[in-house]
């Protein structure tokens, strides 16, 4: 919110600087986002009136004015402005005076001058040469009552500061200068001086029928007719400067007004022509269906959950949002009907936004607007209109049905005293809530505070806390240092960071991703088969409703991302927790009863294996691309794969990841089913790990190095088709022979039909390299030809395994 300093001090003048003031506020929660000078500095710049015009001898665009500036005889001046005429009276820049910097960013000094042969003493300026506007169409008129001689800045009130506040959405009282100076009043104690509001007595007893059809729409609907006012009168200058100093442009009179007074007491109000209302006002909520063209020139189309004003034709205007065209006042305007209501916030929360758009009046109705104040700003609204516009006010009709009732809000100064962190009193508590124009009743350590009607954000103790707090001023507070001992936090050697996870991802050509916890519920039902996720109680957007159980969902989303924007190849990683029920988990200061957030790390690699290049023919990553990265992620420690099932996952492509022989994630194939769902020529591959297991980091032991040679030998043998790997390196393992230090299988050979080579059907031939090695001694034959014996017998017991011929 924008306003001009002297309006402010005209309600409220602490013996404060601008600098002091603003501060005050800013401690104050009302945050100053910006104080500014209205004009840049300027001198030498008075108020001069033309006298006498004739045309430039040598030049056809420019005139030669005679200029009274009130030393005596008139200045010669040279002026190109079209509006240049005799009466009158613009700022004058005498010889020596400076104006603002140009586009050169230098100061202009005026001098002595001659222009096509005719000399010229000053300069006469229009708005944009004093840093007022960017208007350079013509001179700037002033009034014509503006003295001759005195200094602009003075006449203009230039030496005036603009406050720019950043409020919160609980500050609604404070969406009005009077409203600041409220608190102002209140944080500094300088006399407040509210507006004369006296009531205009009624010339005529004309009322406007009106019926109030929705009380949860409108709770109070306050109205005047207004007859014979005259629509084309000239807005004061006062109240323009004022307008344009908040940031208002002025657009007529009646509508200056209105808005003028939006600024001034905080109260959005309506200006309707009475002549285009046809019969009574009903103020109710939509019908689908119905229709309105708005002051903005947009149409738009109604609901039964938009309020309205209507009359019997159909809709007139956006109750507590924005007019219609068709009952906004204009030059042929003579009688008009001014509305001030209350509005109940939840009923127009939102309303403007789904038509996309906003306005000051519901800016400030959705927020809460002072239900007990209607009458006091029709009659000020009147009191401007009389004077500026003339005509003849009716009596007001002033309907109450439904306002909100202040509830008592109990305040415990004990409990006040810990929130805020220093000793409190009660009478120190009780002070600044009277200050804020709150009721109080003391008690025993208790006050009860009534709030007025026009603060609908004191509802419970913190509320009132807050406005001890804020009135006794933030930078007052205790600086208490705390007093908790300061423990270092040393990562034990088995354990890596999470930086160093990420940073090996990234070597591996991984991307991070940062994803919202909350996701649809579709993706915890299909990628992560959970009929039930958590729901979030207030979710920030409907399709965000839940808790993630998985990272696959997220990632999966990031590479819909990517693939719309023809991203050829995508790897990204994302480390993150998920939320999961069970029982099991306590309440604590850093869990949650009933609700396991165990911490996660998932990866998707999609597209081309590796990037365009000429040395390497391109290939689609597969499942194993991926399971290589997540071995090397683990390595040292060796992981075992076995196939699973998983809702997200190909049924024929997804393995469990086991370690040290407890499960810690999945890897596979993106499901056919949503590959092509999505549309995606080709299946991502994915996987997902706890984080725990892998950021376990085994410290490296030394080993001696083998004084004596390995011996490599190959073995041949033929199984069943069904055998997997990890069985035969089980098999392997388990002959338990010491000095077998490795085995690798090199090759896998299944016949072709007719030639079955010792081969049945249904089977197929392994060959193996085993790696023998003792530490004491060189292995003789007989010891190599033992171990070879001792894994073949392991092999046929364990996997029906016979030698190959």
């Amino acid at each position: 919110m924008q306003f001009p300093e002297s309006w402010l001090r005209s309600f409220c003048n602490p013996a404060l600087s601008s600098e002091q003031l603003a501060d005050l506020l800013t401690m104050a929660g009302l945050e100053v986002e910006e104080v500014r000078p209205v004009a840049p500095p300027m001198t030498g710049v008075v108020v001069g009136a033309i006298v006498h015009v004739e045309p430039h001898p040598n030049a056809d665009r420019l005139r030669v004015c005679q200029v009274d500036v009130g030393c005596g005889a008139p200045l010669q001046i040279v002026c190109g402005a079209p509006n240049a005429r005799v009466g009158i009276r613009v700022p004058c820049a005498r010889v020596g005076a400076v104006l603002p910097p140009g586009e050169d960013g230098r100061p202009l000094e005026i001098r002595l001058s001659k222009l096509r042969g005719v000399d010229s003493h000053g300069m006469l300026c229009s708005a944009r040469e004093l840093g007022l506007s960017d208007d350079h169409g013509g001179l700037l008129e002033l009034a014509g009552d503006a003295p001759i001689g005195r200094d602009v800045r003075e006449v203009l009130a230039l030496d005036d500061r603009l406050f720019t506040l950043k409020l919160t959405p609980n500050l609604a009282h404070c969406l009005s200068v009077f409203g600041v100076a409220r608190e102002v009043a209140a944080l500094t104690g300088a006399p407040l001086h509210p507006p004369v509001i006296a009531p205009v007595p009624p010339r005529h007893d004309a009322v406007l029928p009106v019926r109030i059809k929705a009380p949860d729409l409108c709770g109070r609907f306050t109205g005047r007719i207004i007859r014979g006012i005259d629509p084309t009168a000239r807005t004061p200058d006062w109240m323009v400067q004022r307008l344009a100093r908040c940031g208002q442009r002025s657009i007529s009179a009646l509508v200056d007004i209105s808005n003028y007074v939006m600024f001034e007491l905080g109260r959005p109000s309506h200006i309707f022509d009475l002549d285009q209302i046809h019969g009574g006002l009903q103020v109710r909520w939509g019908r689908p269906g119905e229709t309105l063209e708005l002051l903005n020139g947009q149409t738009v189309t109604l609901d039964e959950t938009v309020g309205v004003i209507a009359d019997e034709r159909g809709v007139e205007s956006l109750a507590g949002i924005m007019g219609g065209q068709a009952t906004a006042v204009s030059d042929a305007t003579r009688n008009v009907y001014v509305e001030a209501a209350f509005w109940w916030p939840r009923a127009i929360a939102g309303r403007a936004r789904r038509f996309n758009f906003s306005t000051d009046a519901a800016h400030r109705f959705e927020r809460g607007v002072d239900p007990s104040t209607t009458r006091e700003h029709v009659e000020r609204i009147t009191q401007l209109i009389l004077q500026i516009c003339g005509g003849e006010p009716g009596p007001i009709d002033d309907q109450v049905v439904h306002v909100p009732q202040p509830q008592p809000v109990k305040l415990r100064v004990a409990r006040a005293a810990k929130v805020i962190g220093m000793p409190l009193t009660q009478a120190q508590c009780a002070e600044p809530l009277r200050r804020l124009g709150l009721e109080v009743a003391e008690g025993d350590g208790v006050l009860t505070v009534t709030p007025p009607p026009y603060r609908f954000d004191v509802q419970i103790e913190e509320d009132l806390i807050e406005e001890v707090a804020r009135v006794i001023g933030y930078d007052r507070l205790p600086d208490t240092p705390p007093r908790a001992p300061v423990l270092p936090r040393v990562r034990p050697q088995a354990q890596r960071s999470p930086f160093a996870l990420r940073r090996q991802l990234a070597g591996l050509g991984y991307q991070e991703t940062i994803n919202f916890s909350f996701v649809d519920e579709r993706w915890e039902r299909d990628y992560a088969g959970n009929p039930a996720p958590i729901r979030l109680l207030n979710p920030i957007a409907s399709h965000l409703s839940v808790l993630r159980s998985s990272l696959l969902g997220s990632l999966l989303q990031v590479l819909r991302h990517n693939v719309d924007r023809r991203a050829p190849r995508v790897r990204v990683f994302e480390i993150g927790r998920v939320f999961r029920r069970d029982p099991a988990v306590p309440d604590g200061d850093a869990t949650v009863a009933g609700i396991d957030q165990p911490l996660r790390m998932a990866g998707l690699a999609w597209g081309d294996a590796w990037p365009l290049q000429w040395g390497v023919r391109g290939r689609t990553v597969d499942f194993f691309d991926v399971k290589g990265d997540v071995e090397a992620l683990l390595a040292p420690r060796v992981a075992h794969f076995e196939p699973a099932e998983h809702p997200a996952l190909h049924p024929g492509r997804c393995a469990r990841i086991v370690l040290e022989g407890r499960p810690i994630g999945v890897l596979g194939e993106l499901h056919p089913r949503w590959r092509q769902a999505e549309g995606w020529s080709s299946a991502p591959v994915l996987f997902e790990l706890d984080l725990a297991a892998v950021l376990t980091w085994p410290v490296p032991q030394a080993q001696p190095i083998g004084r004596h040679q390995p011996v490599q030998r190959d073995l041949a043998v033929v199984v069943r088709e069904d055998v997997t790997h990890a069985q035969l390196m089980a098999a392997i393992e388990a002959a338990g022979q010491p000095w077998l230090r490795a085995a690798v299988l090199f090759d896998v050979f299944r016949p072709q039909p007719g030639t079955a080579g010792g081969i049945g059907a249904g089977e197929k031939s392994l060959a193996v390299r085993l790696t023998l090695e003792r530490d004491e001694a060189t292995l003789t034959e007989a010891d190599i030809e033992a171990v070879l014996a001792a894994v073949l017998q392991s092999l046929q017991q364990r996997l029906g395994a016979r030698l190959r011929a």
